[in-house]
């Protein structure tokens, strides 16, 4: 089991560098520097000469190349997870990553042929969706999944359960909005951090966009609309929110005393990940949105949406070990507790 703990851990590492990948592919506006598929320039994927990856095609070459490593991990994933003696429900996930990763081959085939954004951003939010998938296969297969069922009177309270997975769906949302703003291929909608044109909330009204428009243009920036700008509102608030929810999170997971270091170490590293990604999302406004900072913002949300993601199922695990624990109480004997 170990050798496949460390297998899948693997996986998701080789999951995390294809998302930083993809990242700096649509950070450079590199994302159609090679128009065909699955070819590159009619030269068979491994075979492309390193001597031709020139300008963007470096940058989506070597995206193709690790996404086709990566699906190829993954099928040695699944058929190792279906003939290992790990629990169904995880022999079951690695099929559903293998169908992932199969999907968003084909996804990432046919933003190239179509010439479609929405595409792209699907594309996007199913590999978040996948880094989950392989995520819980690593935990489920690890040590420590297996020392939580000695914890079961360690559990944290059910609110606290509750508001992990809330936050975790919140980061998803979040990410599924950078996405959203990433593939549109367009110059930032908003200039400045942490005020938005010069105020906390812009105005949008016709007058205002033409204004904002007229100074754009002088500065050789694309031209906006109010929808633009209320989509990177959003994304910005919502990150408030985020980092707000994670804060007060890792205060309430201070005060429990039964918490296991586990949780707790894993609760530091989450704040500590939504401080950086925020200072990152501020960062790649004043560099005006520069490569390597944006790639940056993309790799440090998916490691947060993962840490998010080991919280959570880590929660289910000690809830479920503990419902356990209480259904095989023959009812007499809780009877008798409850009279004590």
């Amino acid at each position: 089991m170990i050798w496949l703990n460390r297998y899948a851990k693997l996986v998701v590492a080789s999951t995390l560098l294809l998302i930083a990948a993809g990242g700096m592919v649509t950070s450079t506006g590199s994302g159609l520097s090679v128009p065909d598929w699955p070819n590159t320039y009619g030269w068979f994927m491994f075979t492309f000469p390193m001597n031709k990856w020139v300008g963007g095609i470096r940058y989506e070459h070597t995206h193709r190349l690790i996404a086709s490593t990566v699906g190829f991990l993954t099928i040695i994933l699944a058929i190792w997870l279906a003939f290992s003696k790990t629990d169904h429900w995880i022999k079951i996930l690695g099929w559903a990553s293998l169908g992932a990763v199969v999907l968003q081959g084909i996804l990432g085939g046919l933003r190239v042929t179509l010439l479609k954004d929405q595409i792209g951003i699907f594309h996007a939010c199913l590999a978040q969706a996948f880094l989950a998938l392989l995520v819980i296969i690593a935990l489920a297969t690890s040590p420590v999944w297996r020392r939580l069922s000695r914890f079961g009177g360690a559990v944290p309270r059910r609110p606290l359960a509750i508001l992990a997975l809330v936050v975790s769906g919140l980061i998803y949302g979040q990410l599924a909005l950078g996405a959203t703003m990433r593939h549109q291929h367009r110059d930032l909608a908003i200039l400045d951090f942490p005020l938005a044109y010069g105020q906390i909330v812009p105005a949008t009204d016709s007058a205002t966009i033409a204004r904002i428009n007229q100074v754009r243009d002088a500065q050789a920036f694309s031209d906006v609309s109010a929808g633009q700008i209320w989509l990177q509102m959003a994304h910005r608030f919502l990150g408030a929110l985020i980092g707000l929810a994670i804060a007060v999170f890792w205060l309430l997971i201070r005060r429990e005393k039964t918490v296991i270091s586990f949780l707790r170490n894993l609760t530091n590293l989450w704040l500590g990940l939504v401080i950086l990604q925020i200072a990152l999302g501020g960062w790649t406004i004043w560099s005006n949105k520069a490569a390597d900072i944006a790639t940056a913002h993309v790799a440090v949300g998916a490691i947060t949406f993962a840490v998010a993601i080991v919280i959570s199922a880590t929660f289910l695990r000690l809830r479920h070990v503990i419902g356990e624990a209480s259904a095989a109480v023959p009812i007499t004997n809780l009877a008798e507790a409850g009279a004590t």
